[in-house]
């Protein structure tokens, strides 16, 4: 009689980490995290950017009070740990009466460690455009805010674009720190699934699924800094 030959080893990676039944069987809910992750990672970017470019152009005005109350909630926005202002918005707010969904803090709190990153990005990009392209707008008789809009902006848009666009790809990776306050994003799919179905193909769906989505972001990344660098002589 034909004995059964044992497993190899490449047998046994394979049953490990790409085993086909569990595949079949927890895909649709890693296409669902696929799916939250875009949400959250798109609303972080459009709201954080936004948000952090309001911030620096408020700060061009100079107004002393207003500037110092900027300067030190960003500065504490980029010391803190994302994860440690997730789990204490999440956990303290409903304390004081305040219940956010999870989804909701984890924008909220993404959103405001980005727009806290953009700001001081935008701001380096404004107070490096040379003080005469300010003295020169000015002598043609456009205003401070006409000034800083639409000569000092354009210019400073350029130069915040390399570091504005790896901060942004680094922070949005964070979406898989929704899996701790229970956001069903990839991360949080896979490690369930990988939970119940006692094997870890499920946690390589989700590795291969941040590739996918961010492979190409990277990319994209990758072409706006060429795009937008500045020309050496």
């Amino acid at each position: 009689m034909d004995q059964a030959l044992p497993p190899t080893r490449w047998t046994i990676f394979l049953d490990t980490f790409f085993k086909a039944s569990v595949i079949d069987q927890y895909l649709p809910s890693i296409l669902k995290g696929i799916v939250v992750t875009l949400e959250v990672a798109a609303l972080v970017v459009i709201c954080g950017i936004l948000l952090g470019l309001t911030l620096a152009l408020v700060r061009a005005y100079r107004i002393r009070a207003v500037n110092i109350l900027i300067v030190i909630l960003v500065d504490m926005l980029r010391a803190l740990p994302p994860l440690v202002i997730i789990l204490v918005v999440y956990f303290g707010l409903p304390n004081v009466g305040i219940a956010l969904s999870n989804f909701a803090v984890l924008w909220l709190i993404l959103t405001l460690v980005l727009a806290a990153f953009a700001e001081e990005i935008f701001w380096a990009g404004i107070t490096a455009t040379p003080k005469g392209q300010w003295e020169a707008a000015r002598s043609t008789g456009l205003g401070f805010t006409q000034t800083l809009l639409f000569v000092v902006m354009p210019q400073a848009l350029r130069i915040t674009i390399p570091p504005l666009t790896n901060r942004t790809i680094a922070i949005t990776k964070n979406t898989a720190l929704g899996t701790v306050i229970g956001v069903p994003e990839i991360l949080n799919q896979a490690t369930t699934a990988t939970s119940f179905a006692g094997n870890a193909t499920p946690l390589m769906m989700g590795a291969v699924a941040y590739m996918v989505i961010f492979i190409p972001v990277v990319t994209f990344g990758r072409w706006l800094e060429t795009r937008f660098a500045w020309r050496r002589a």
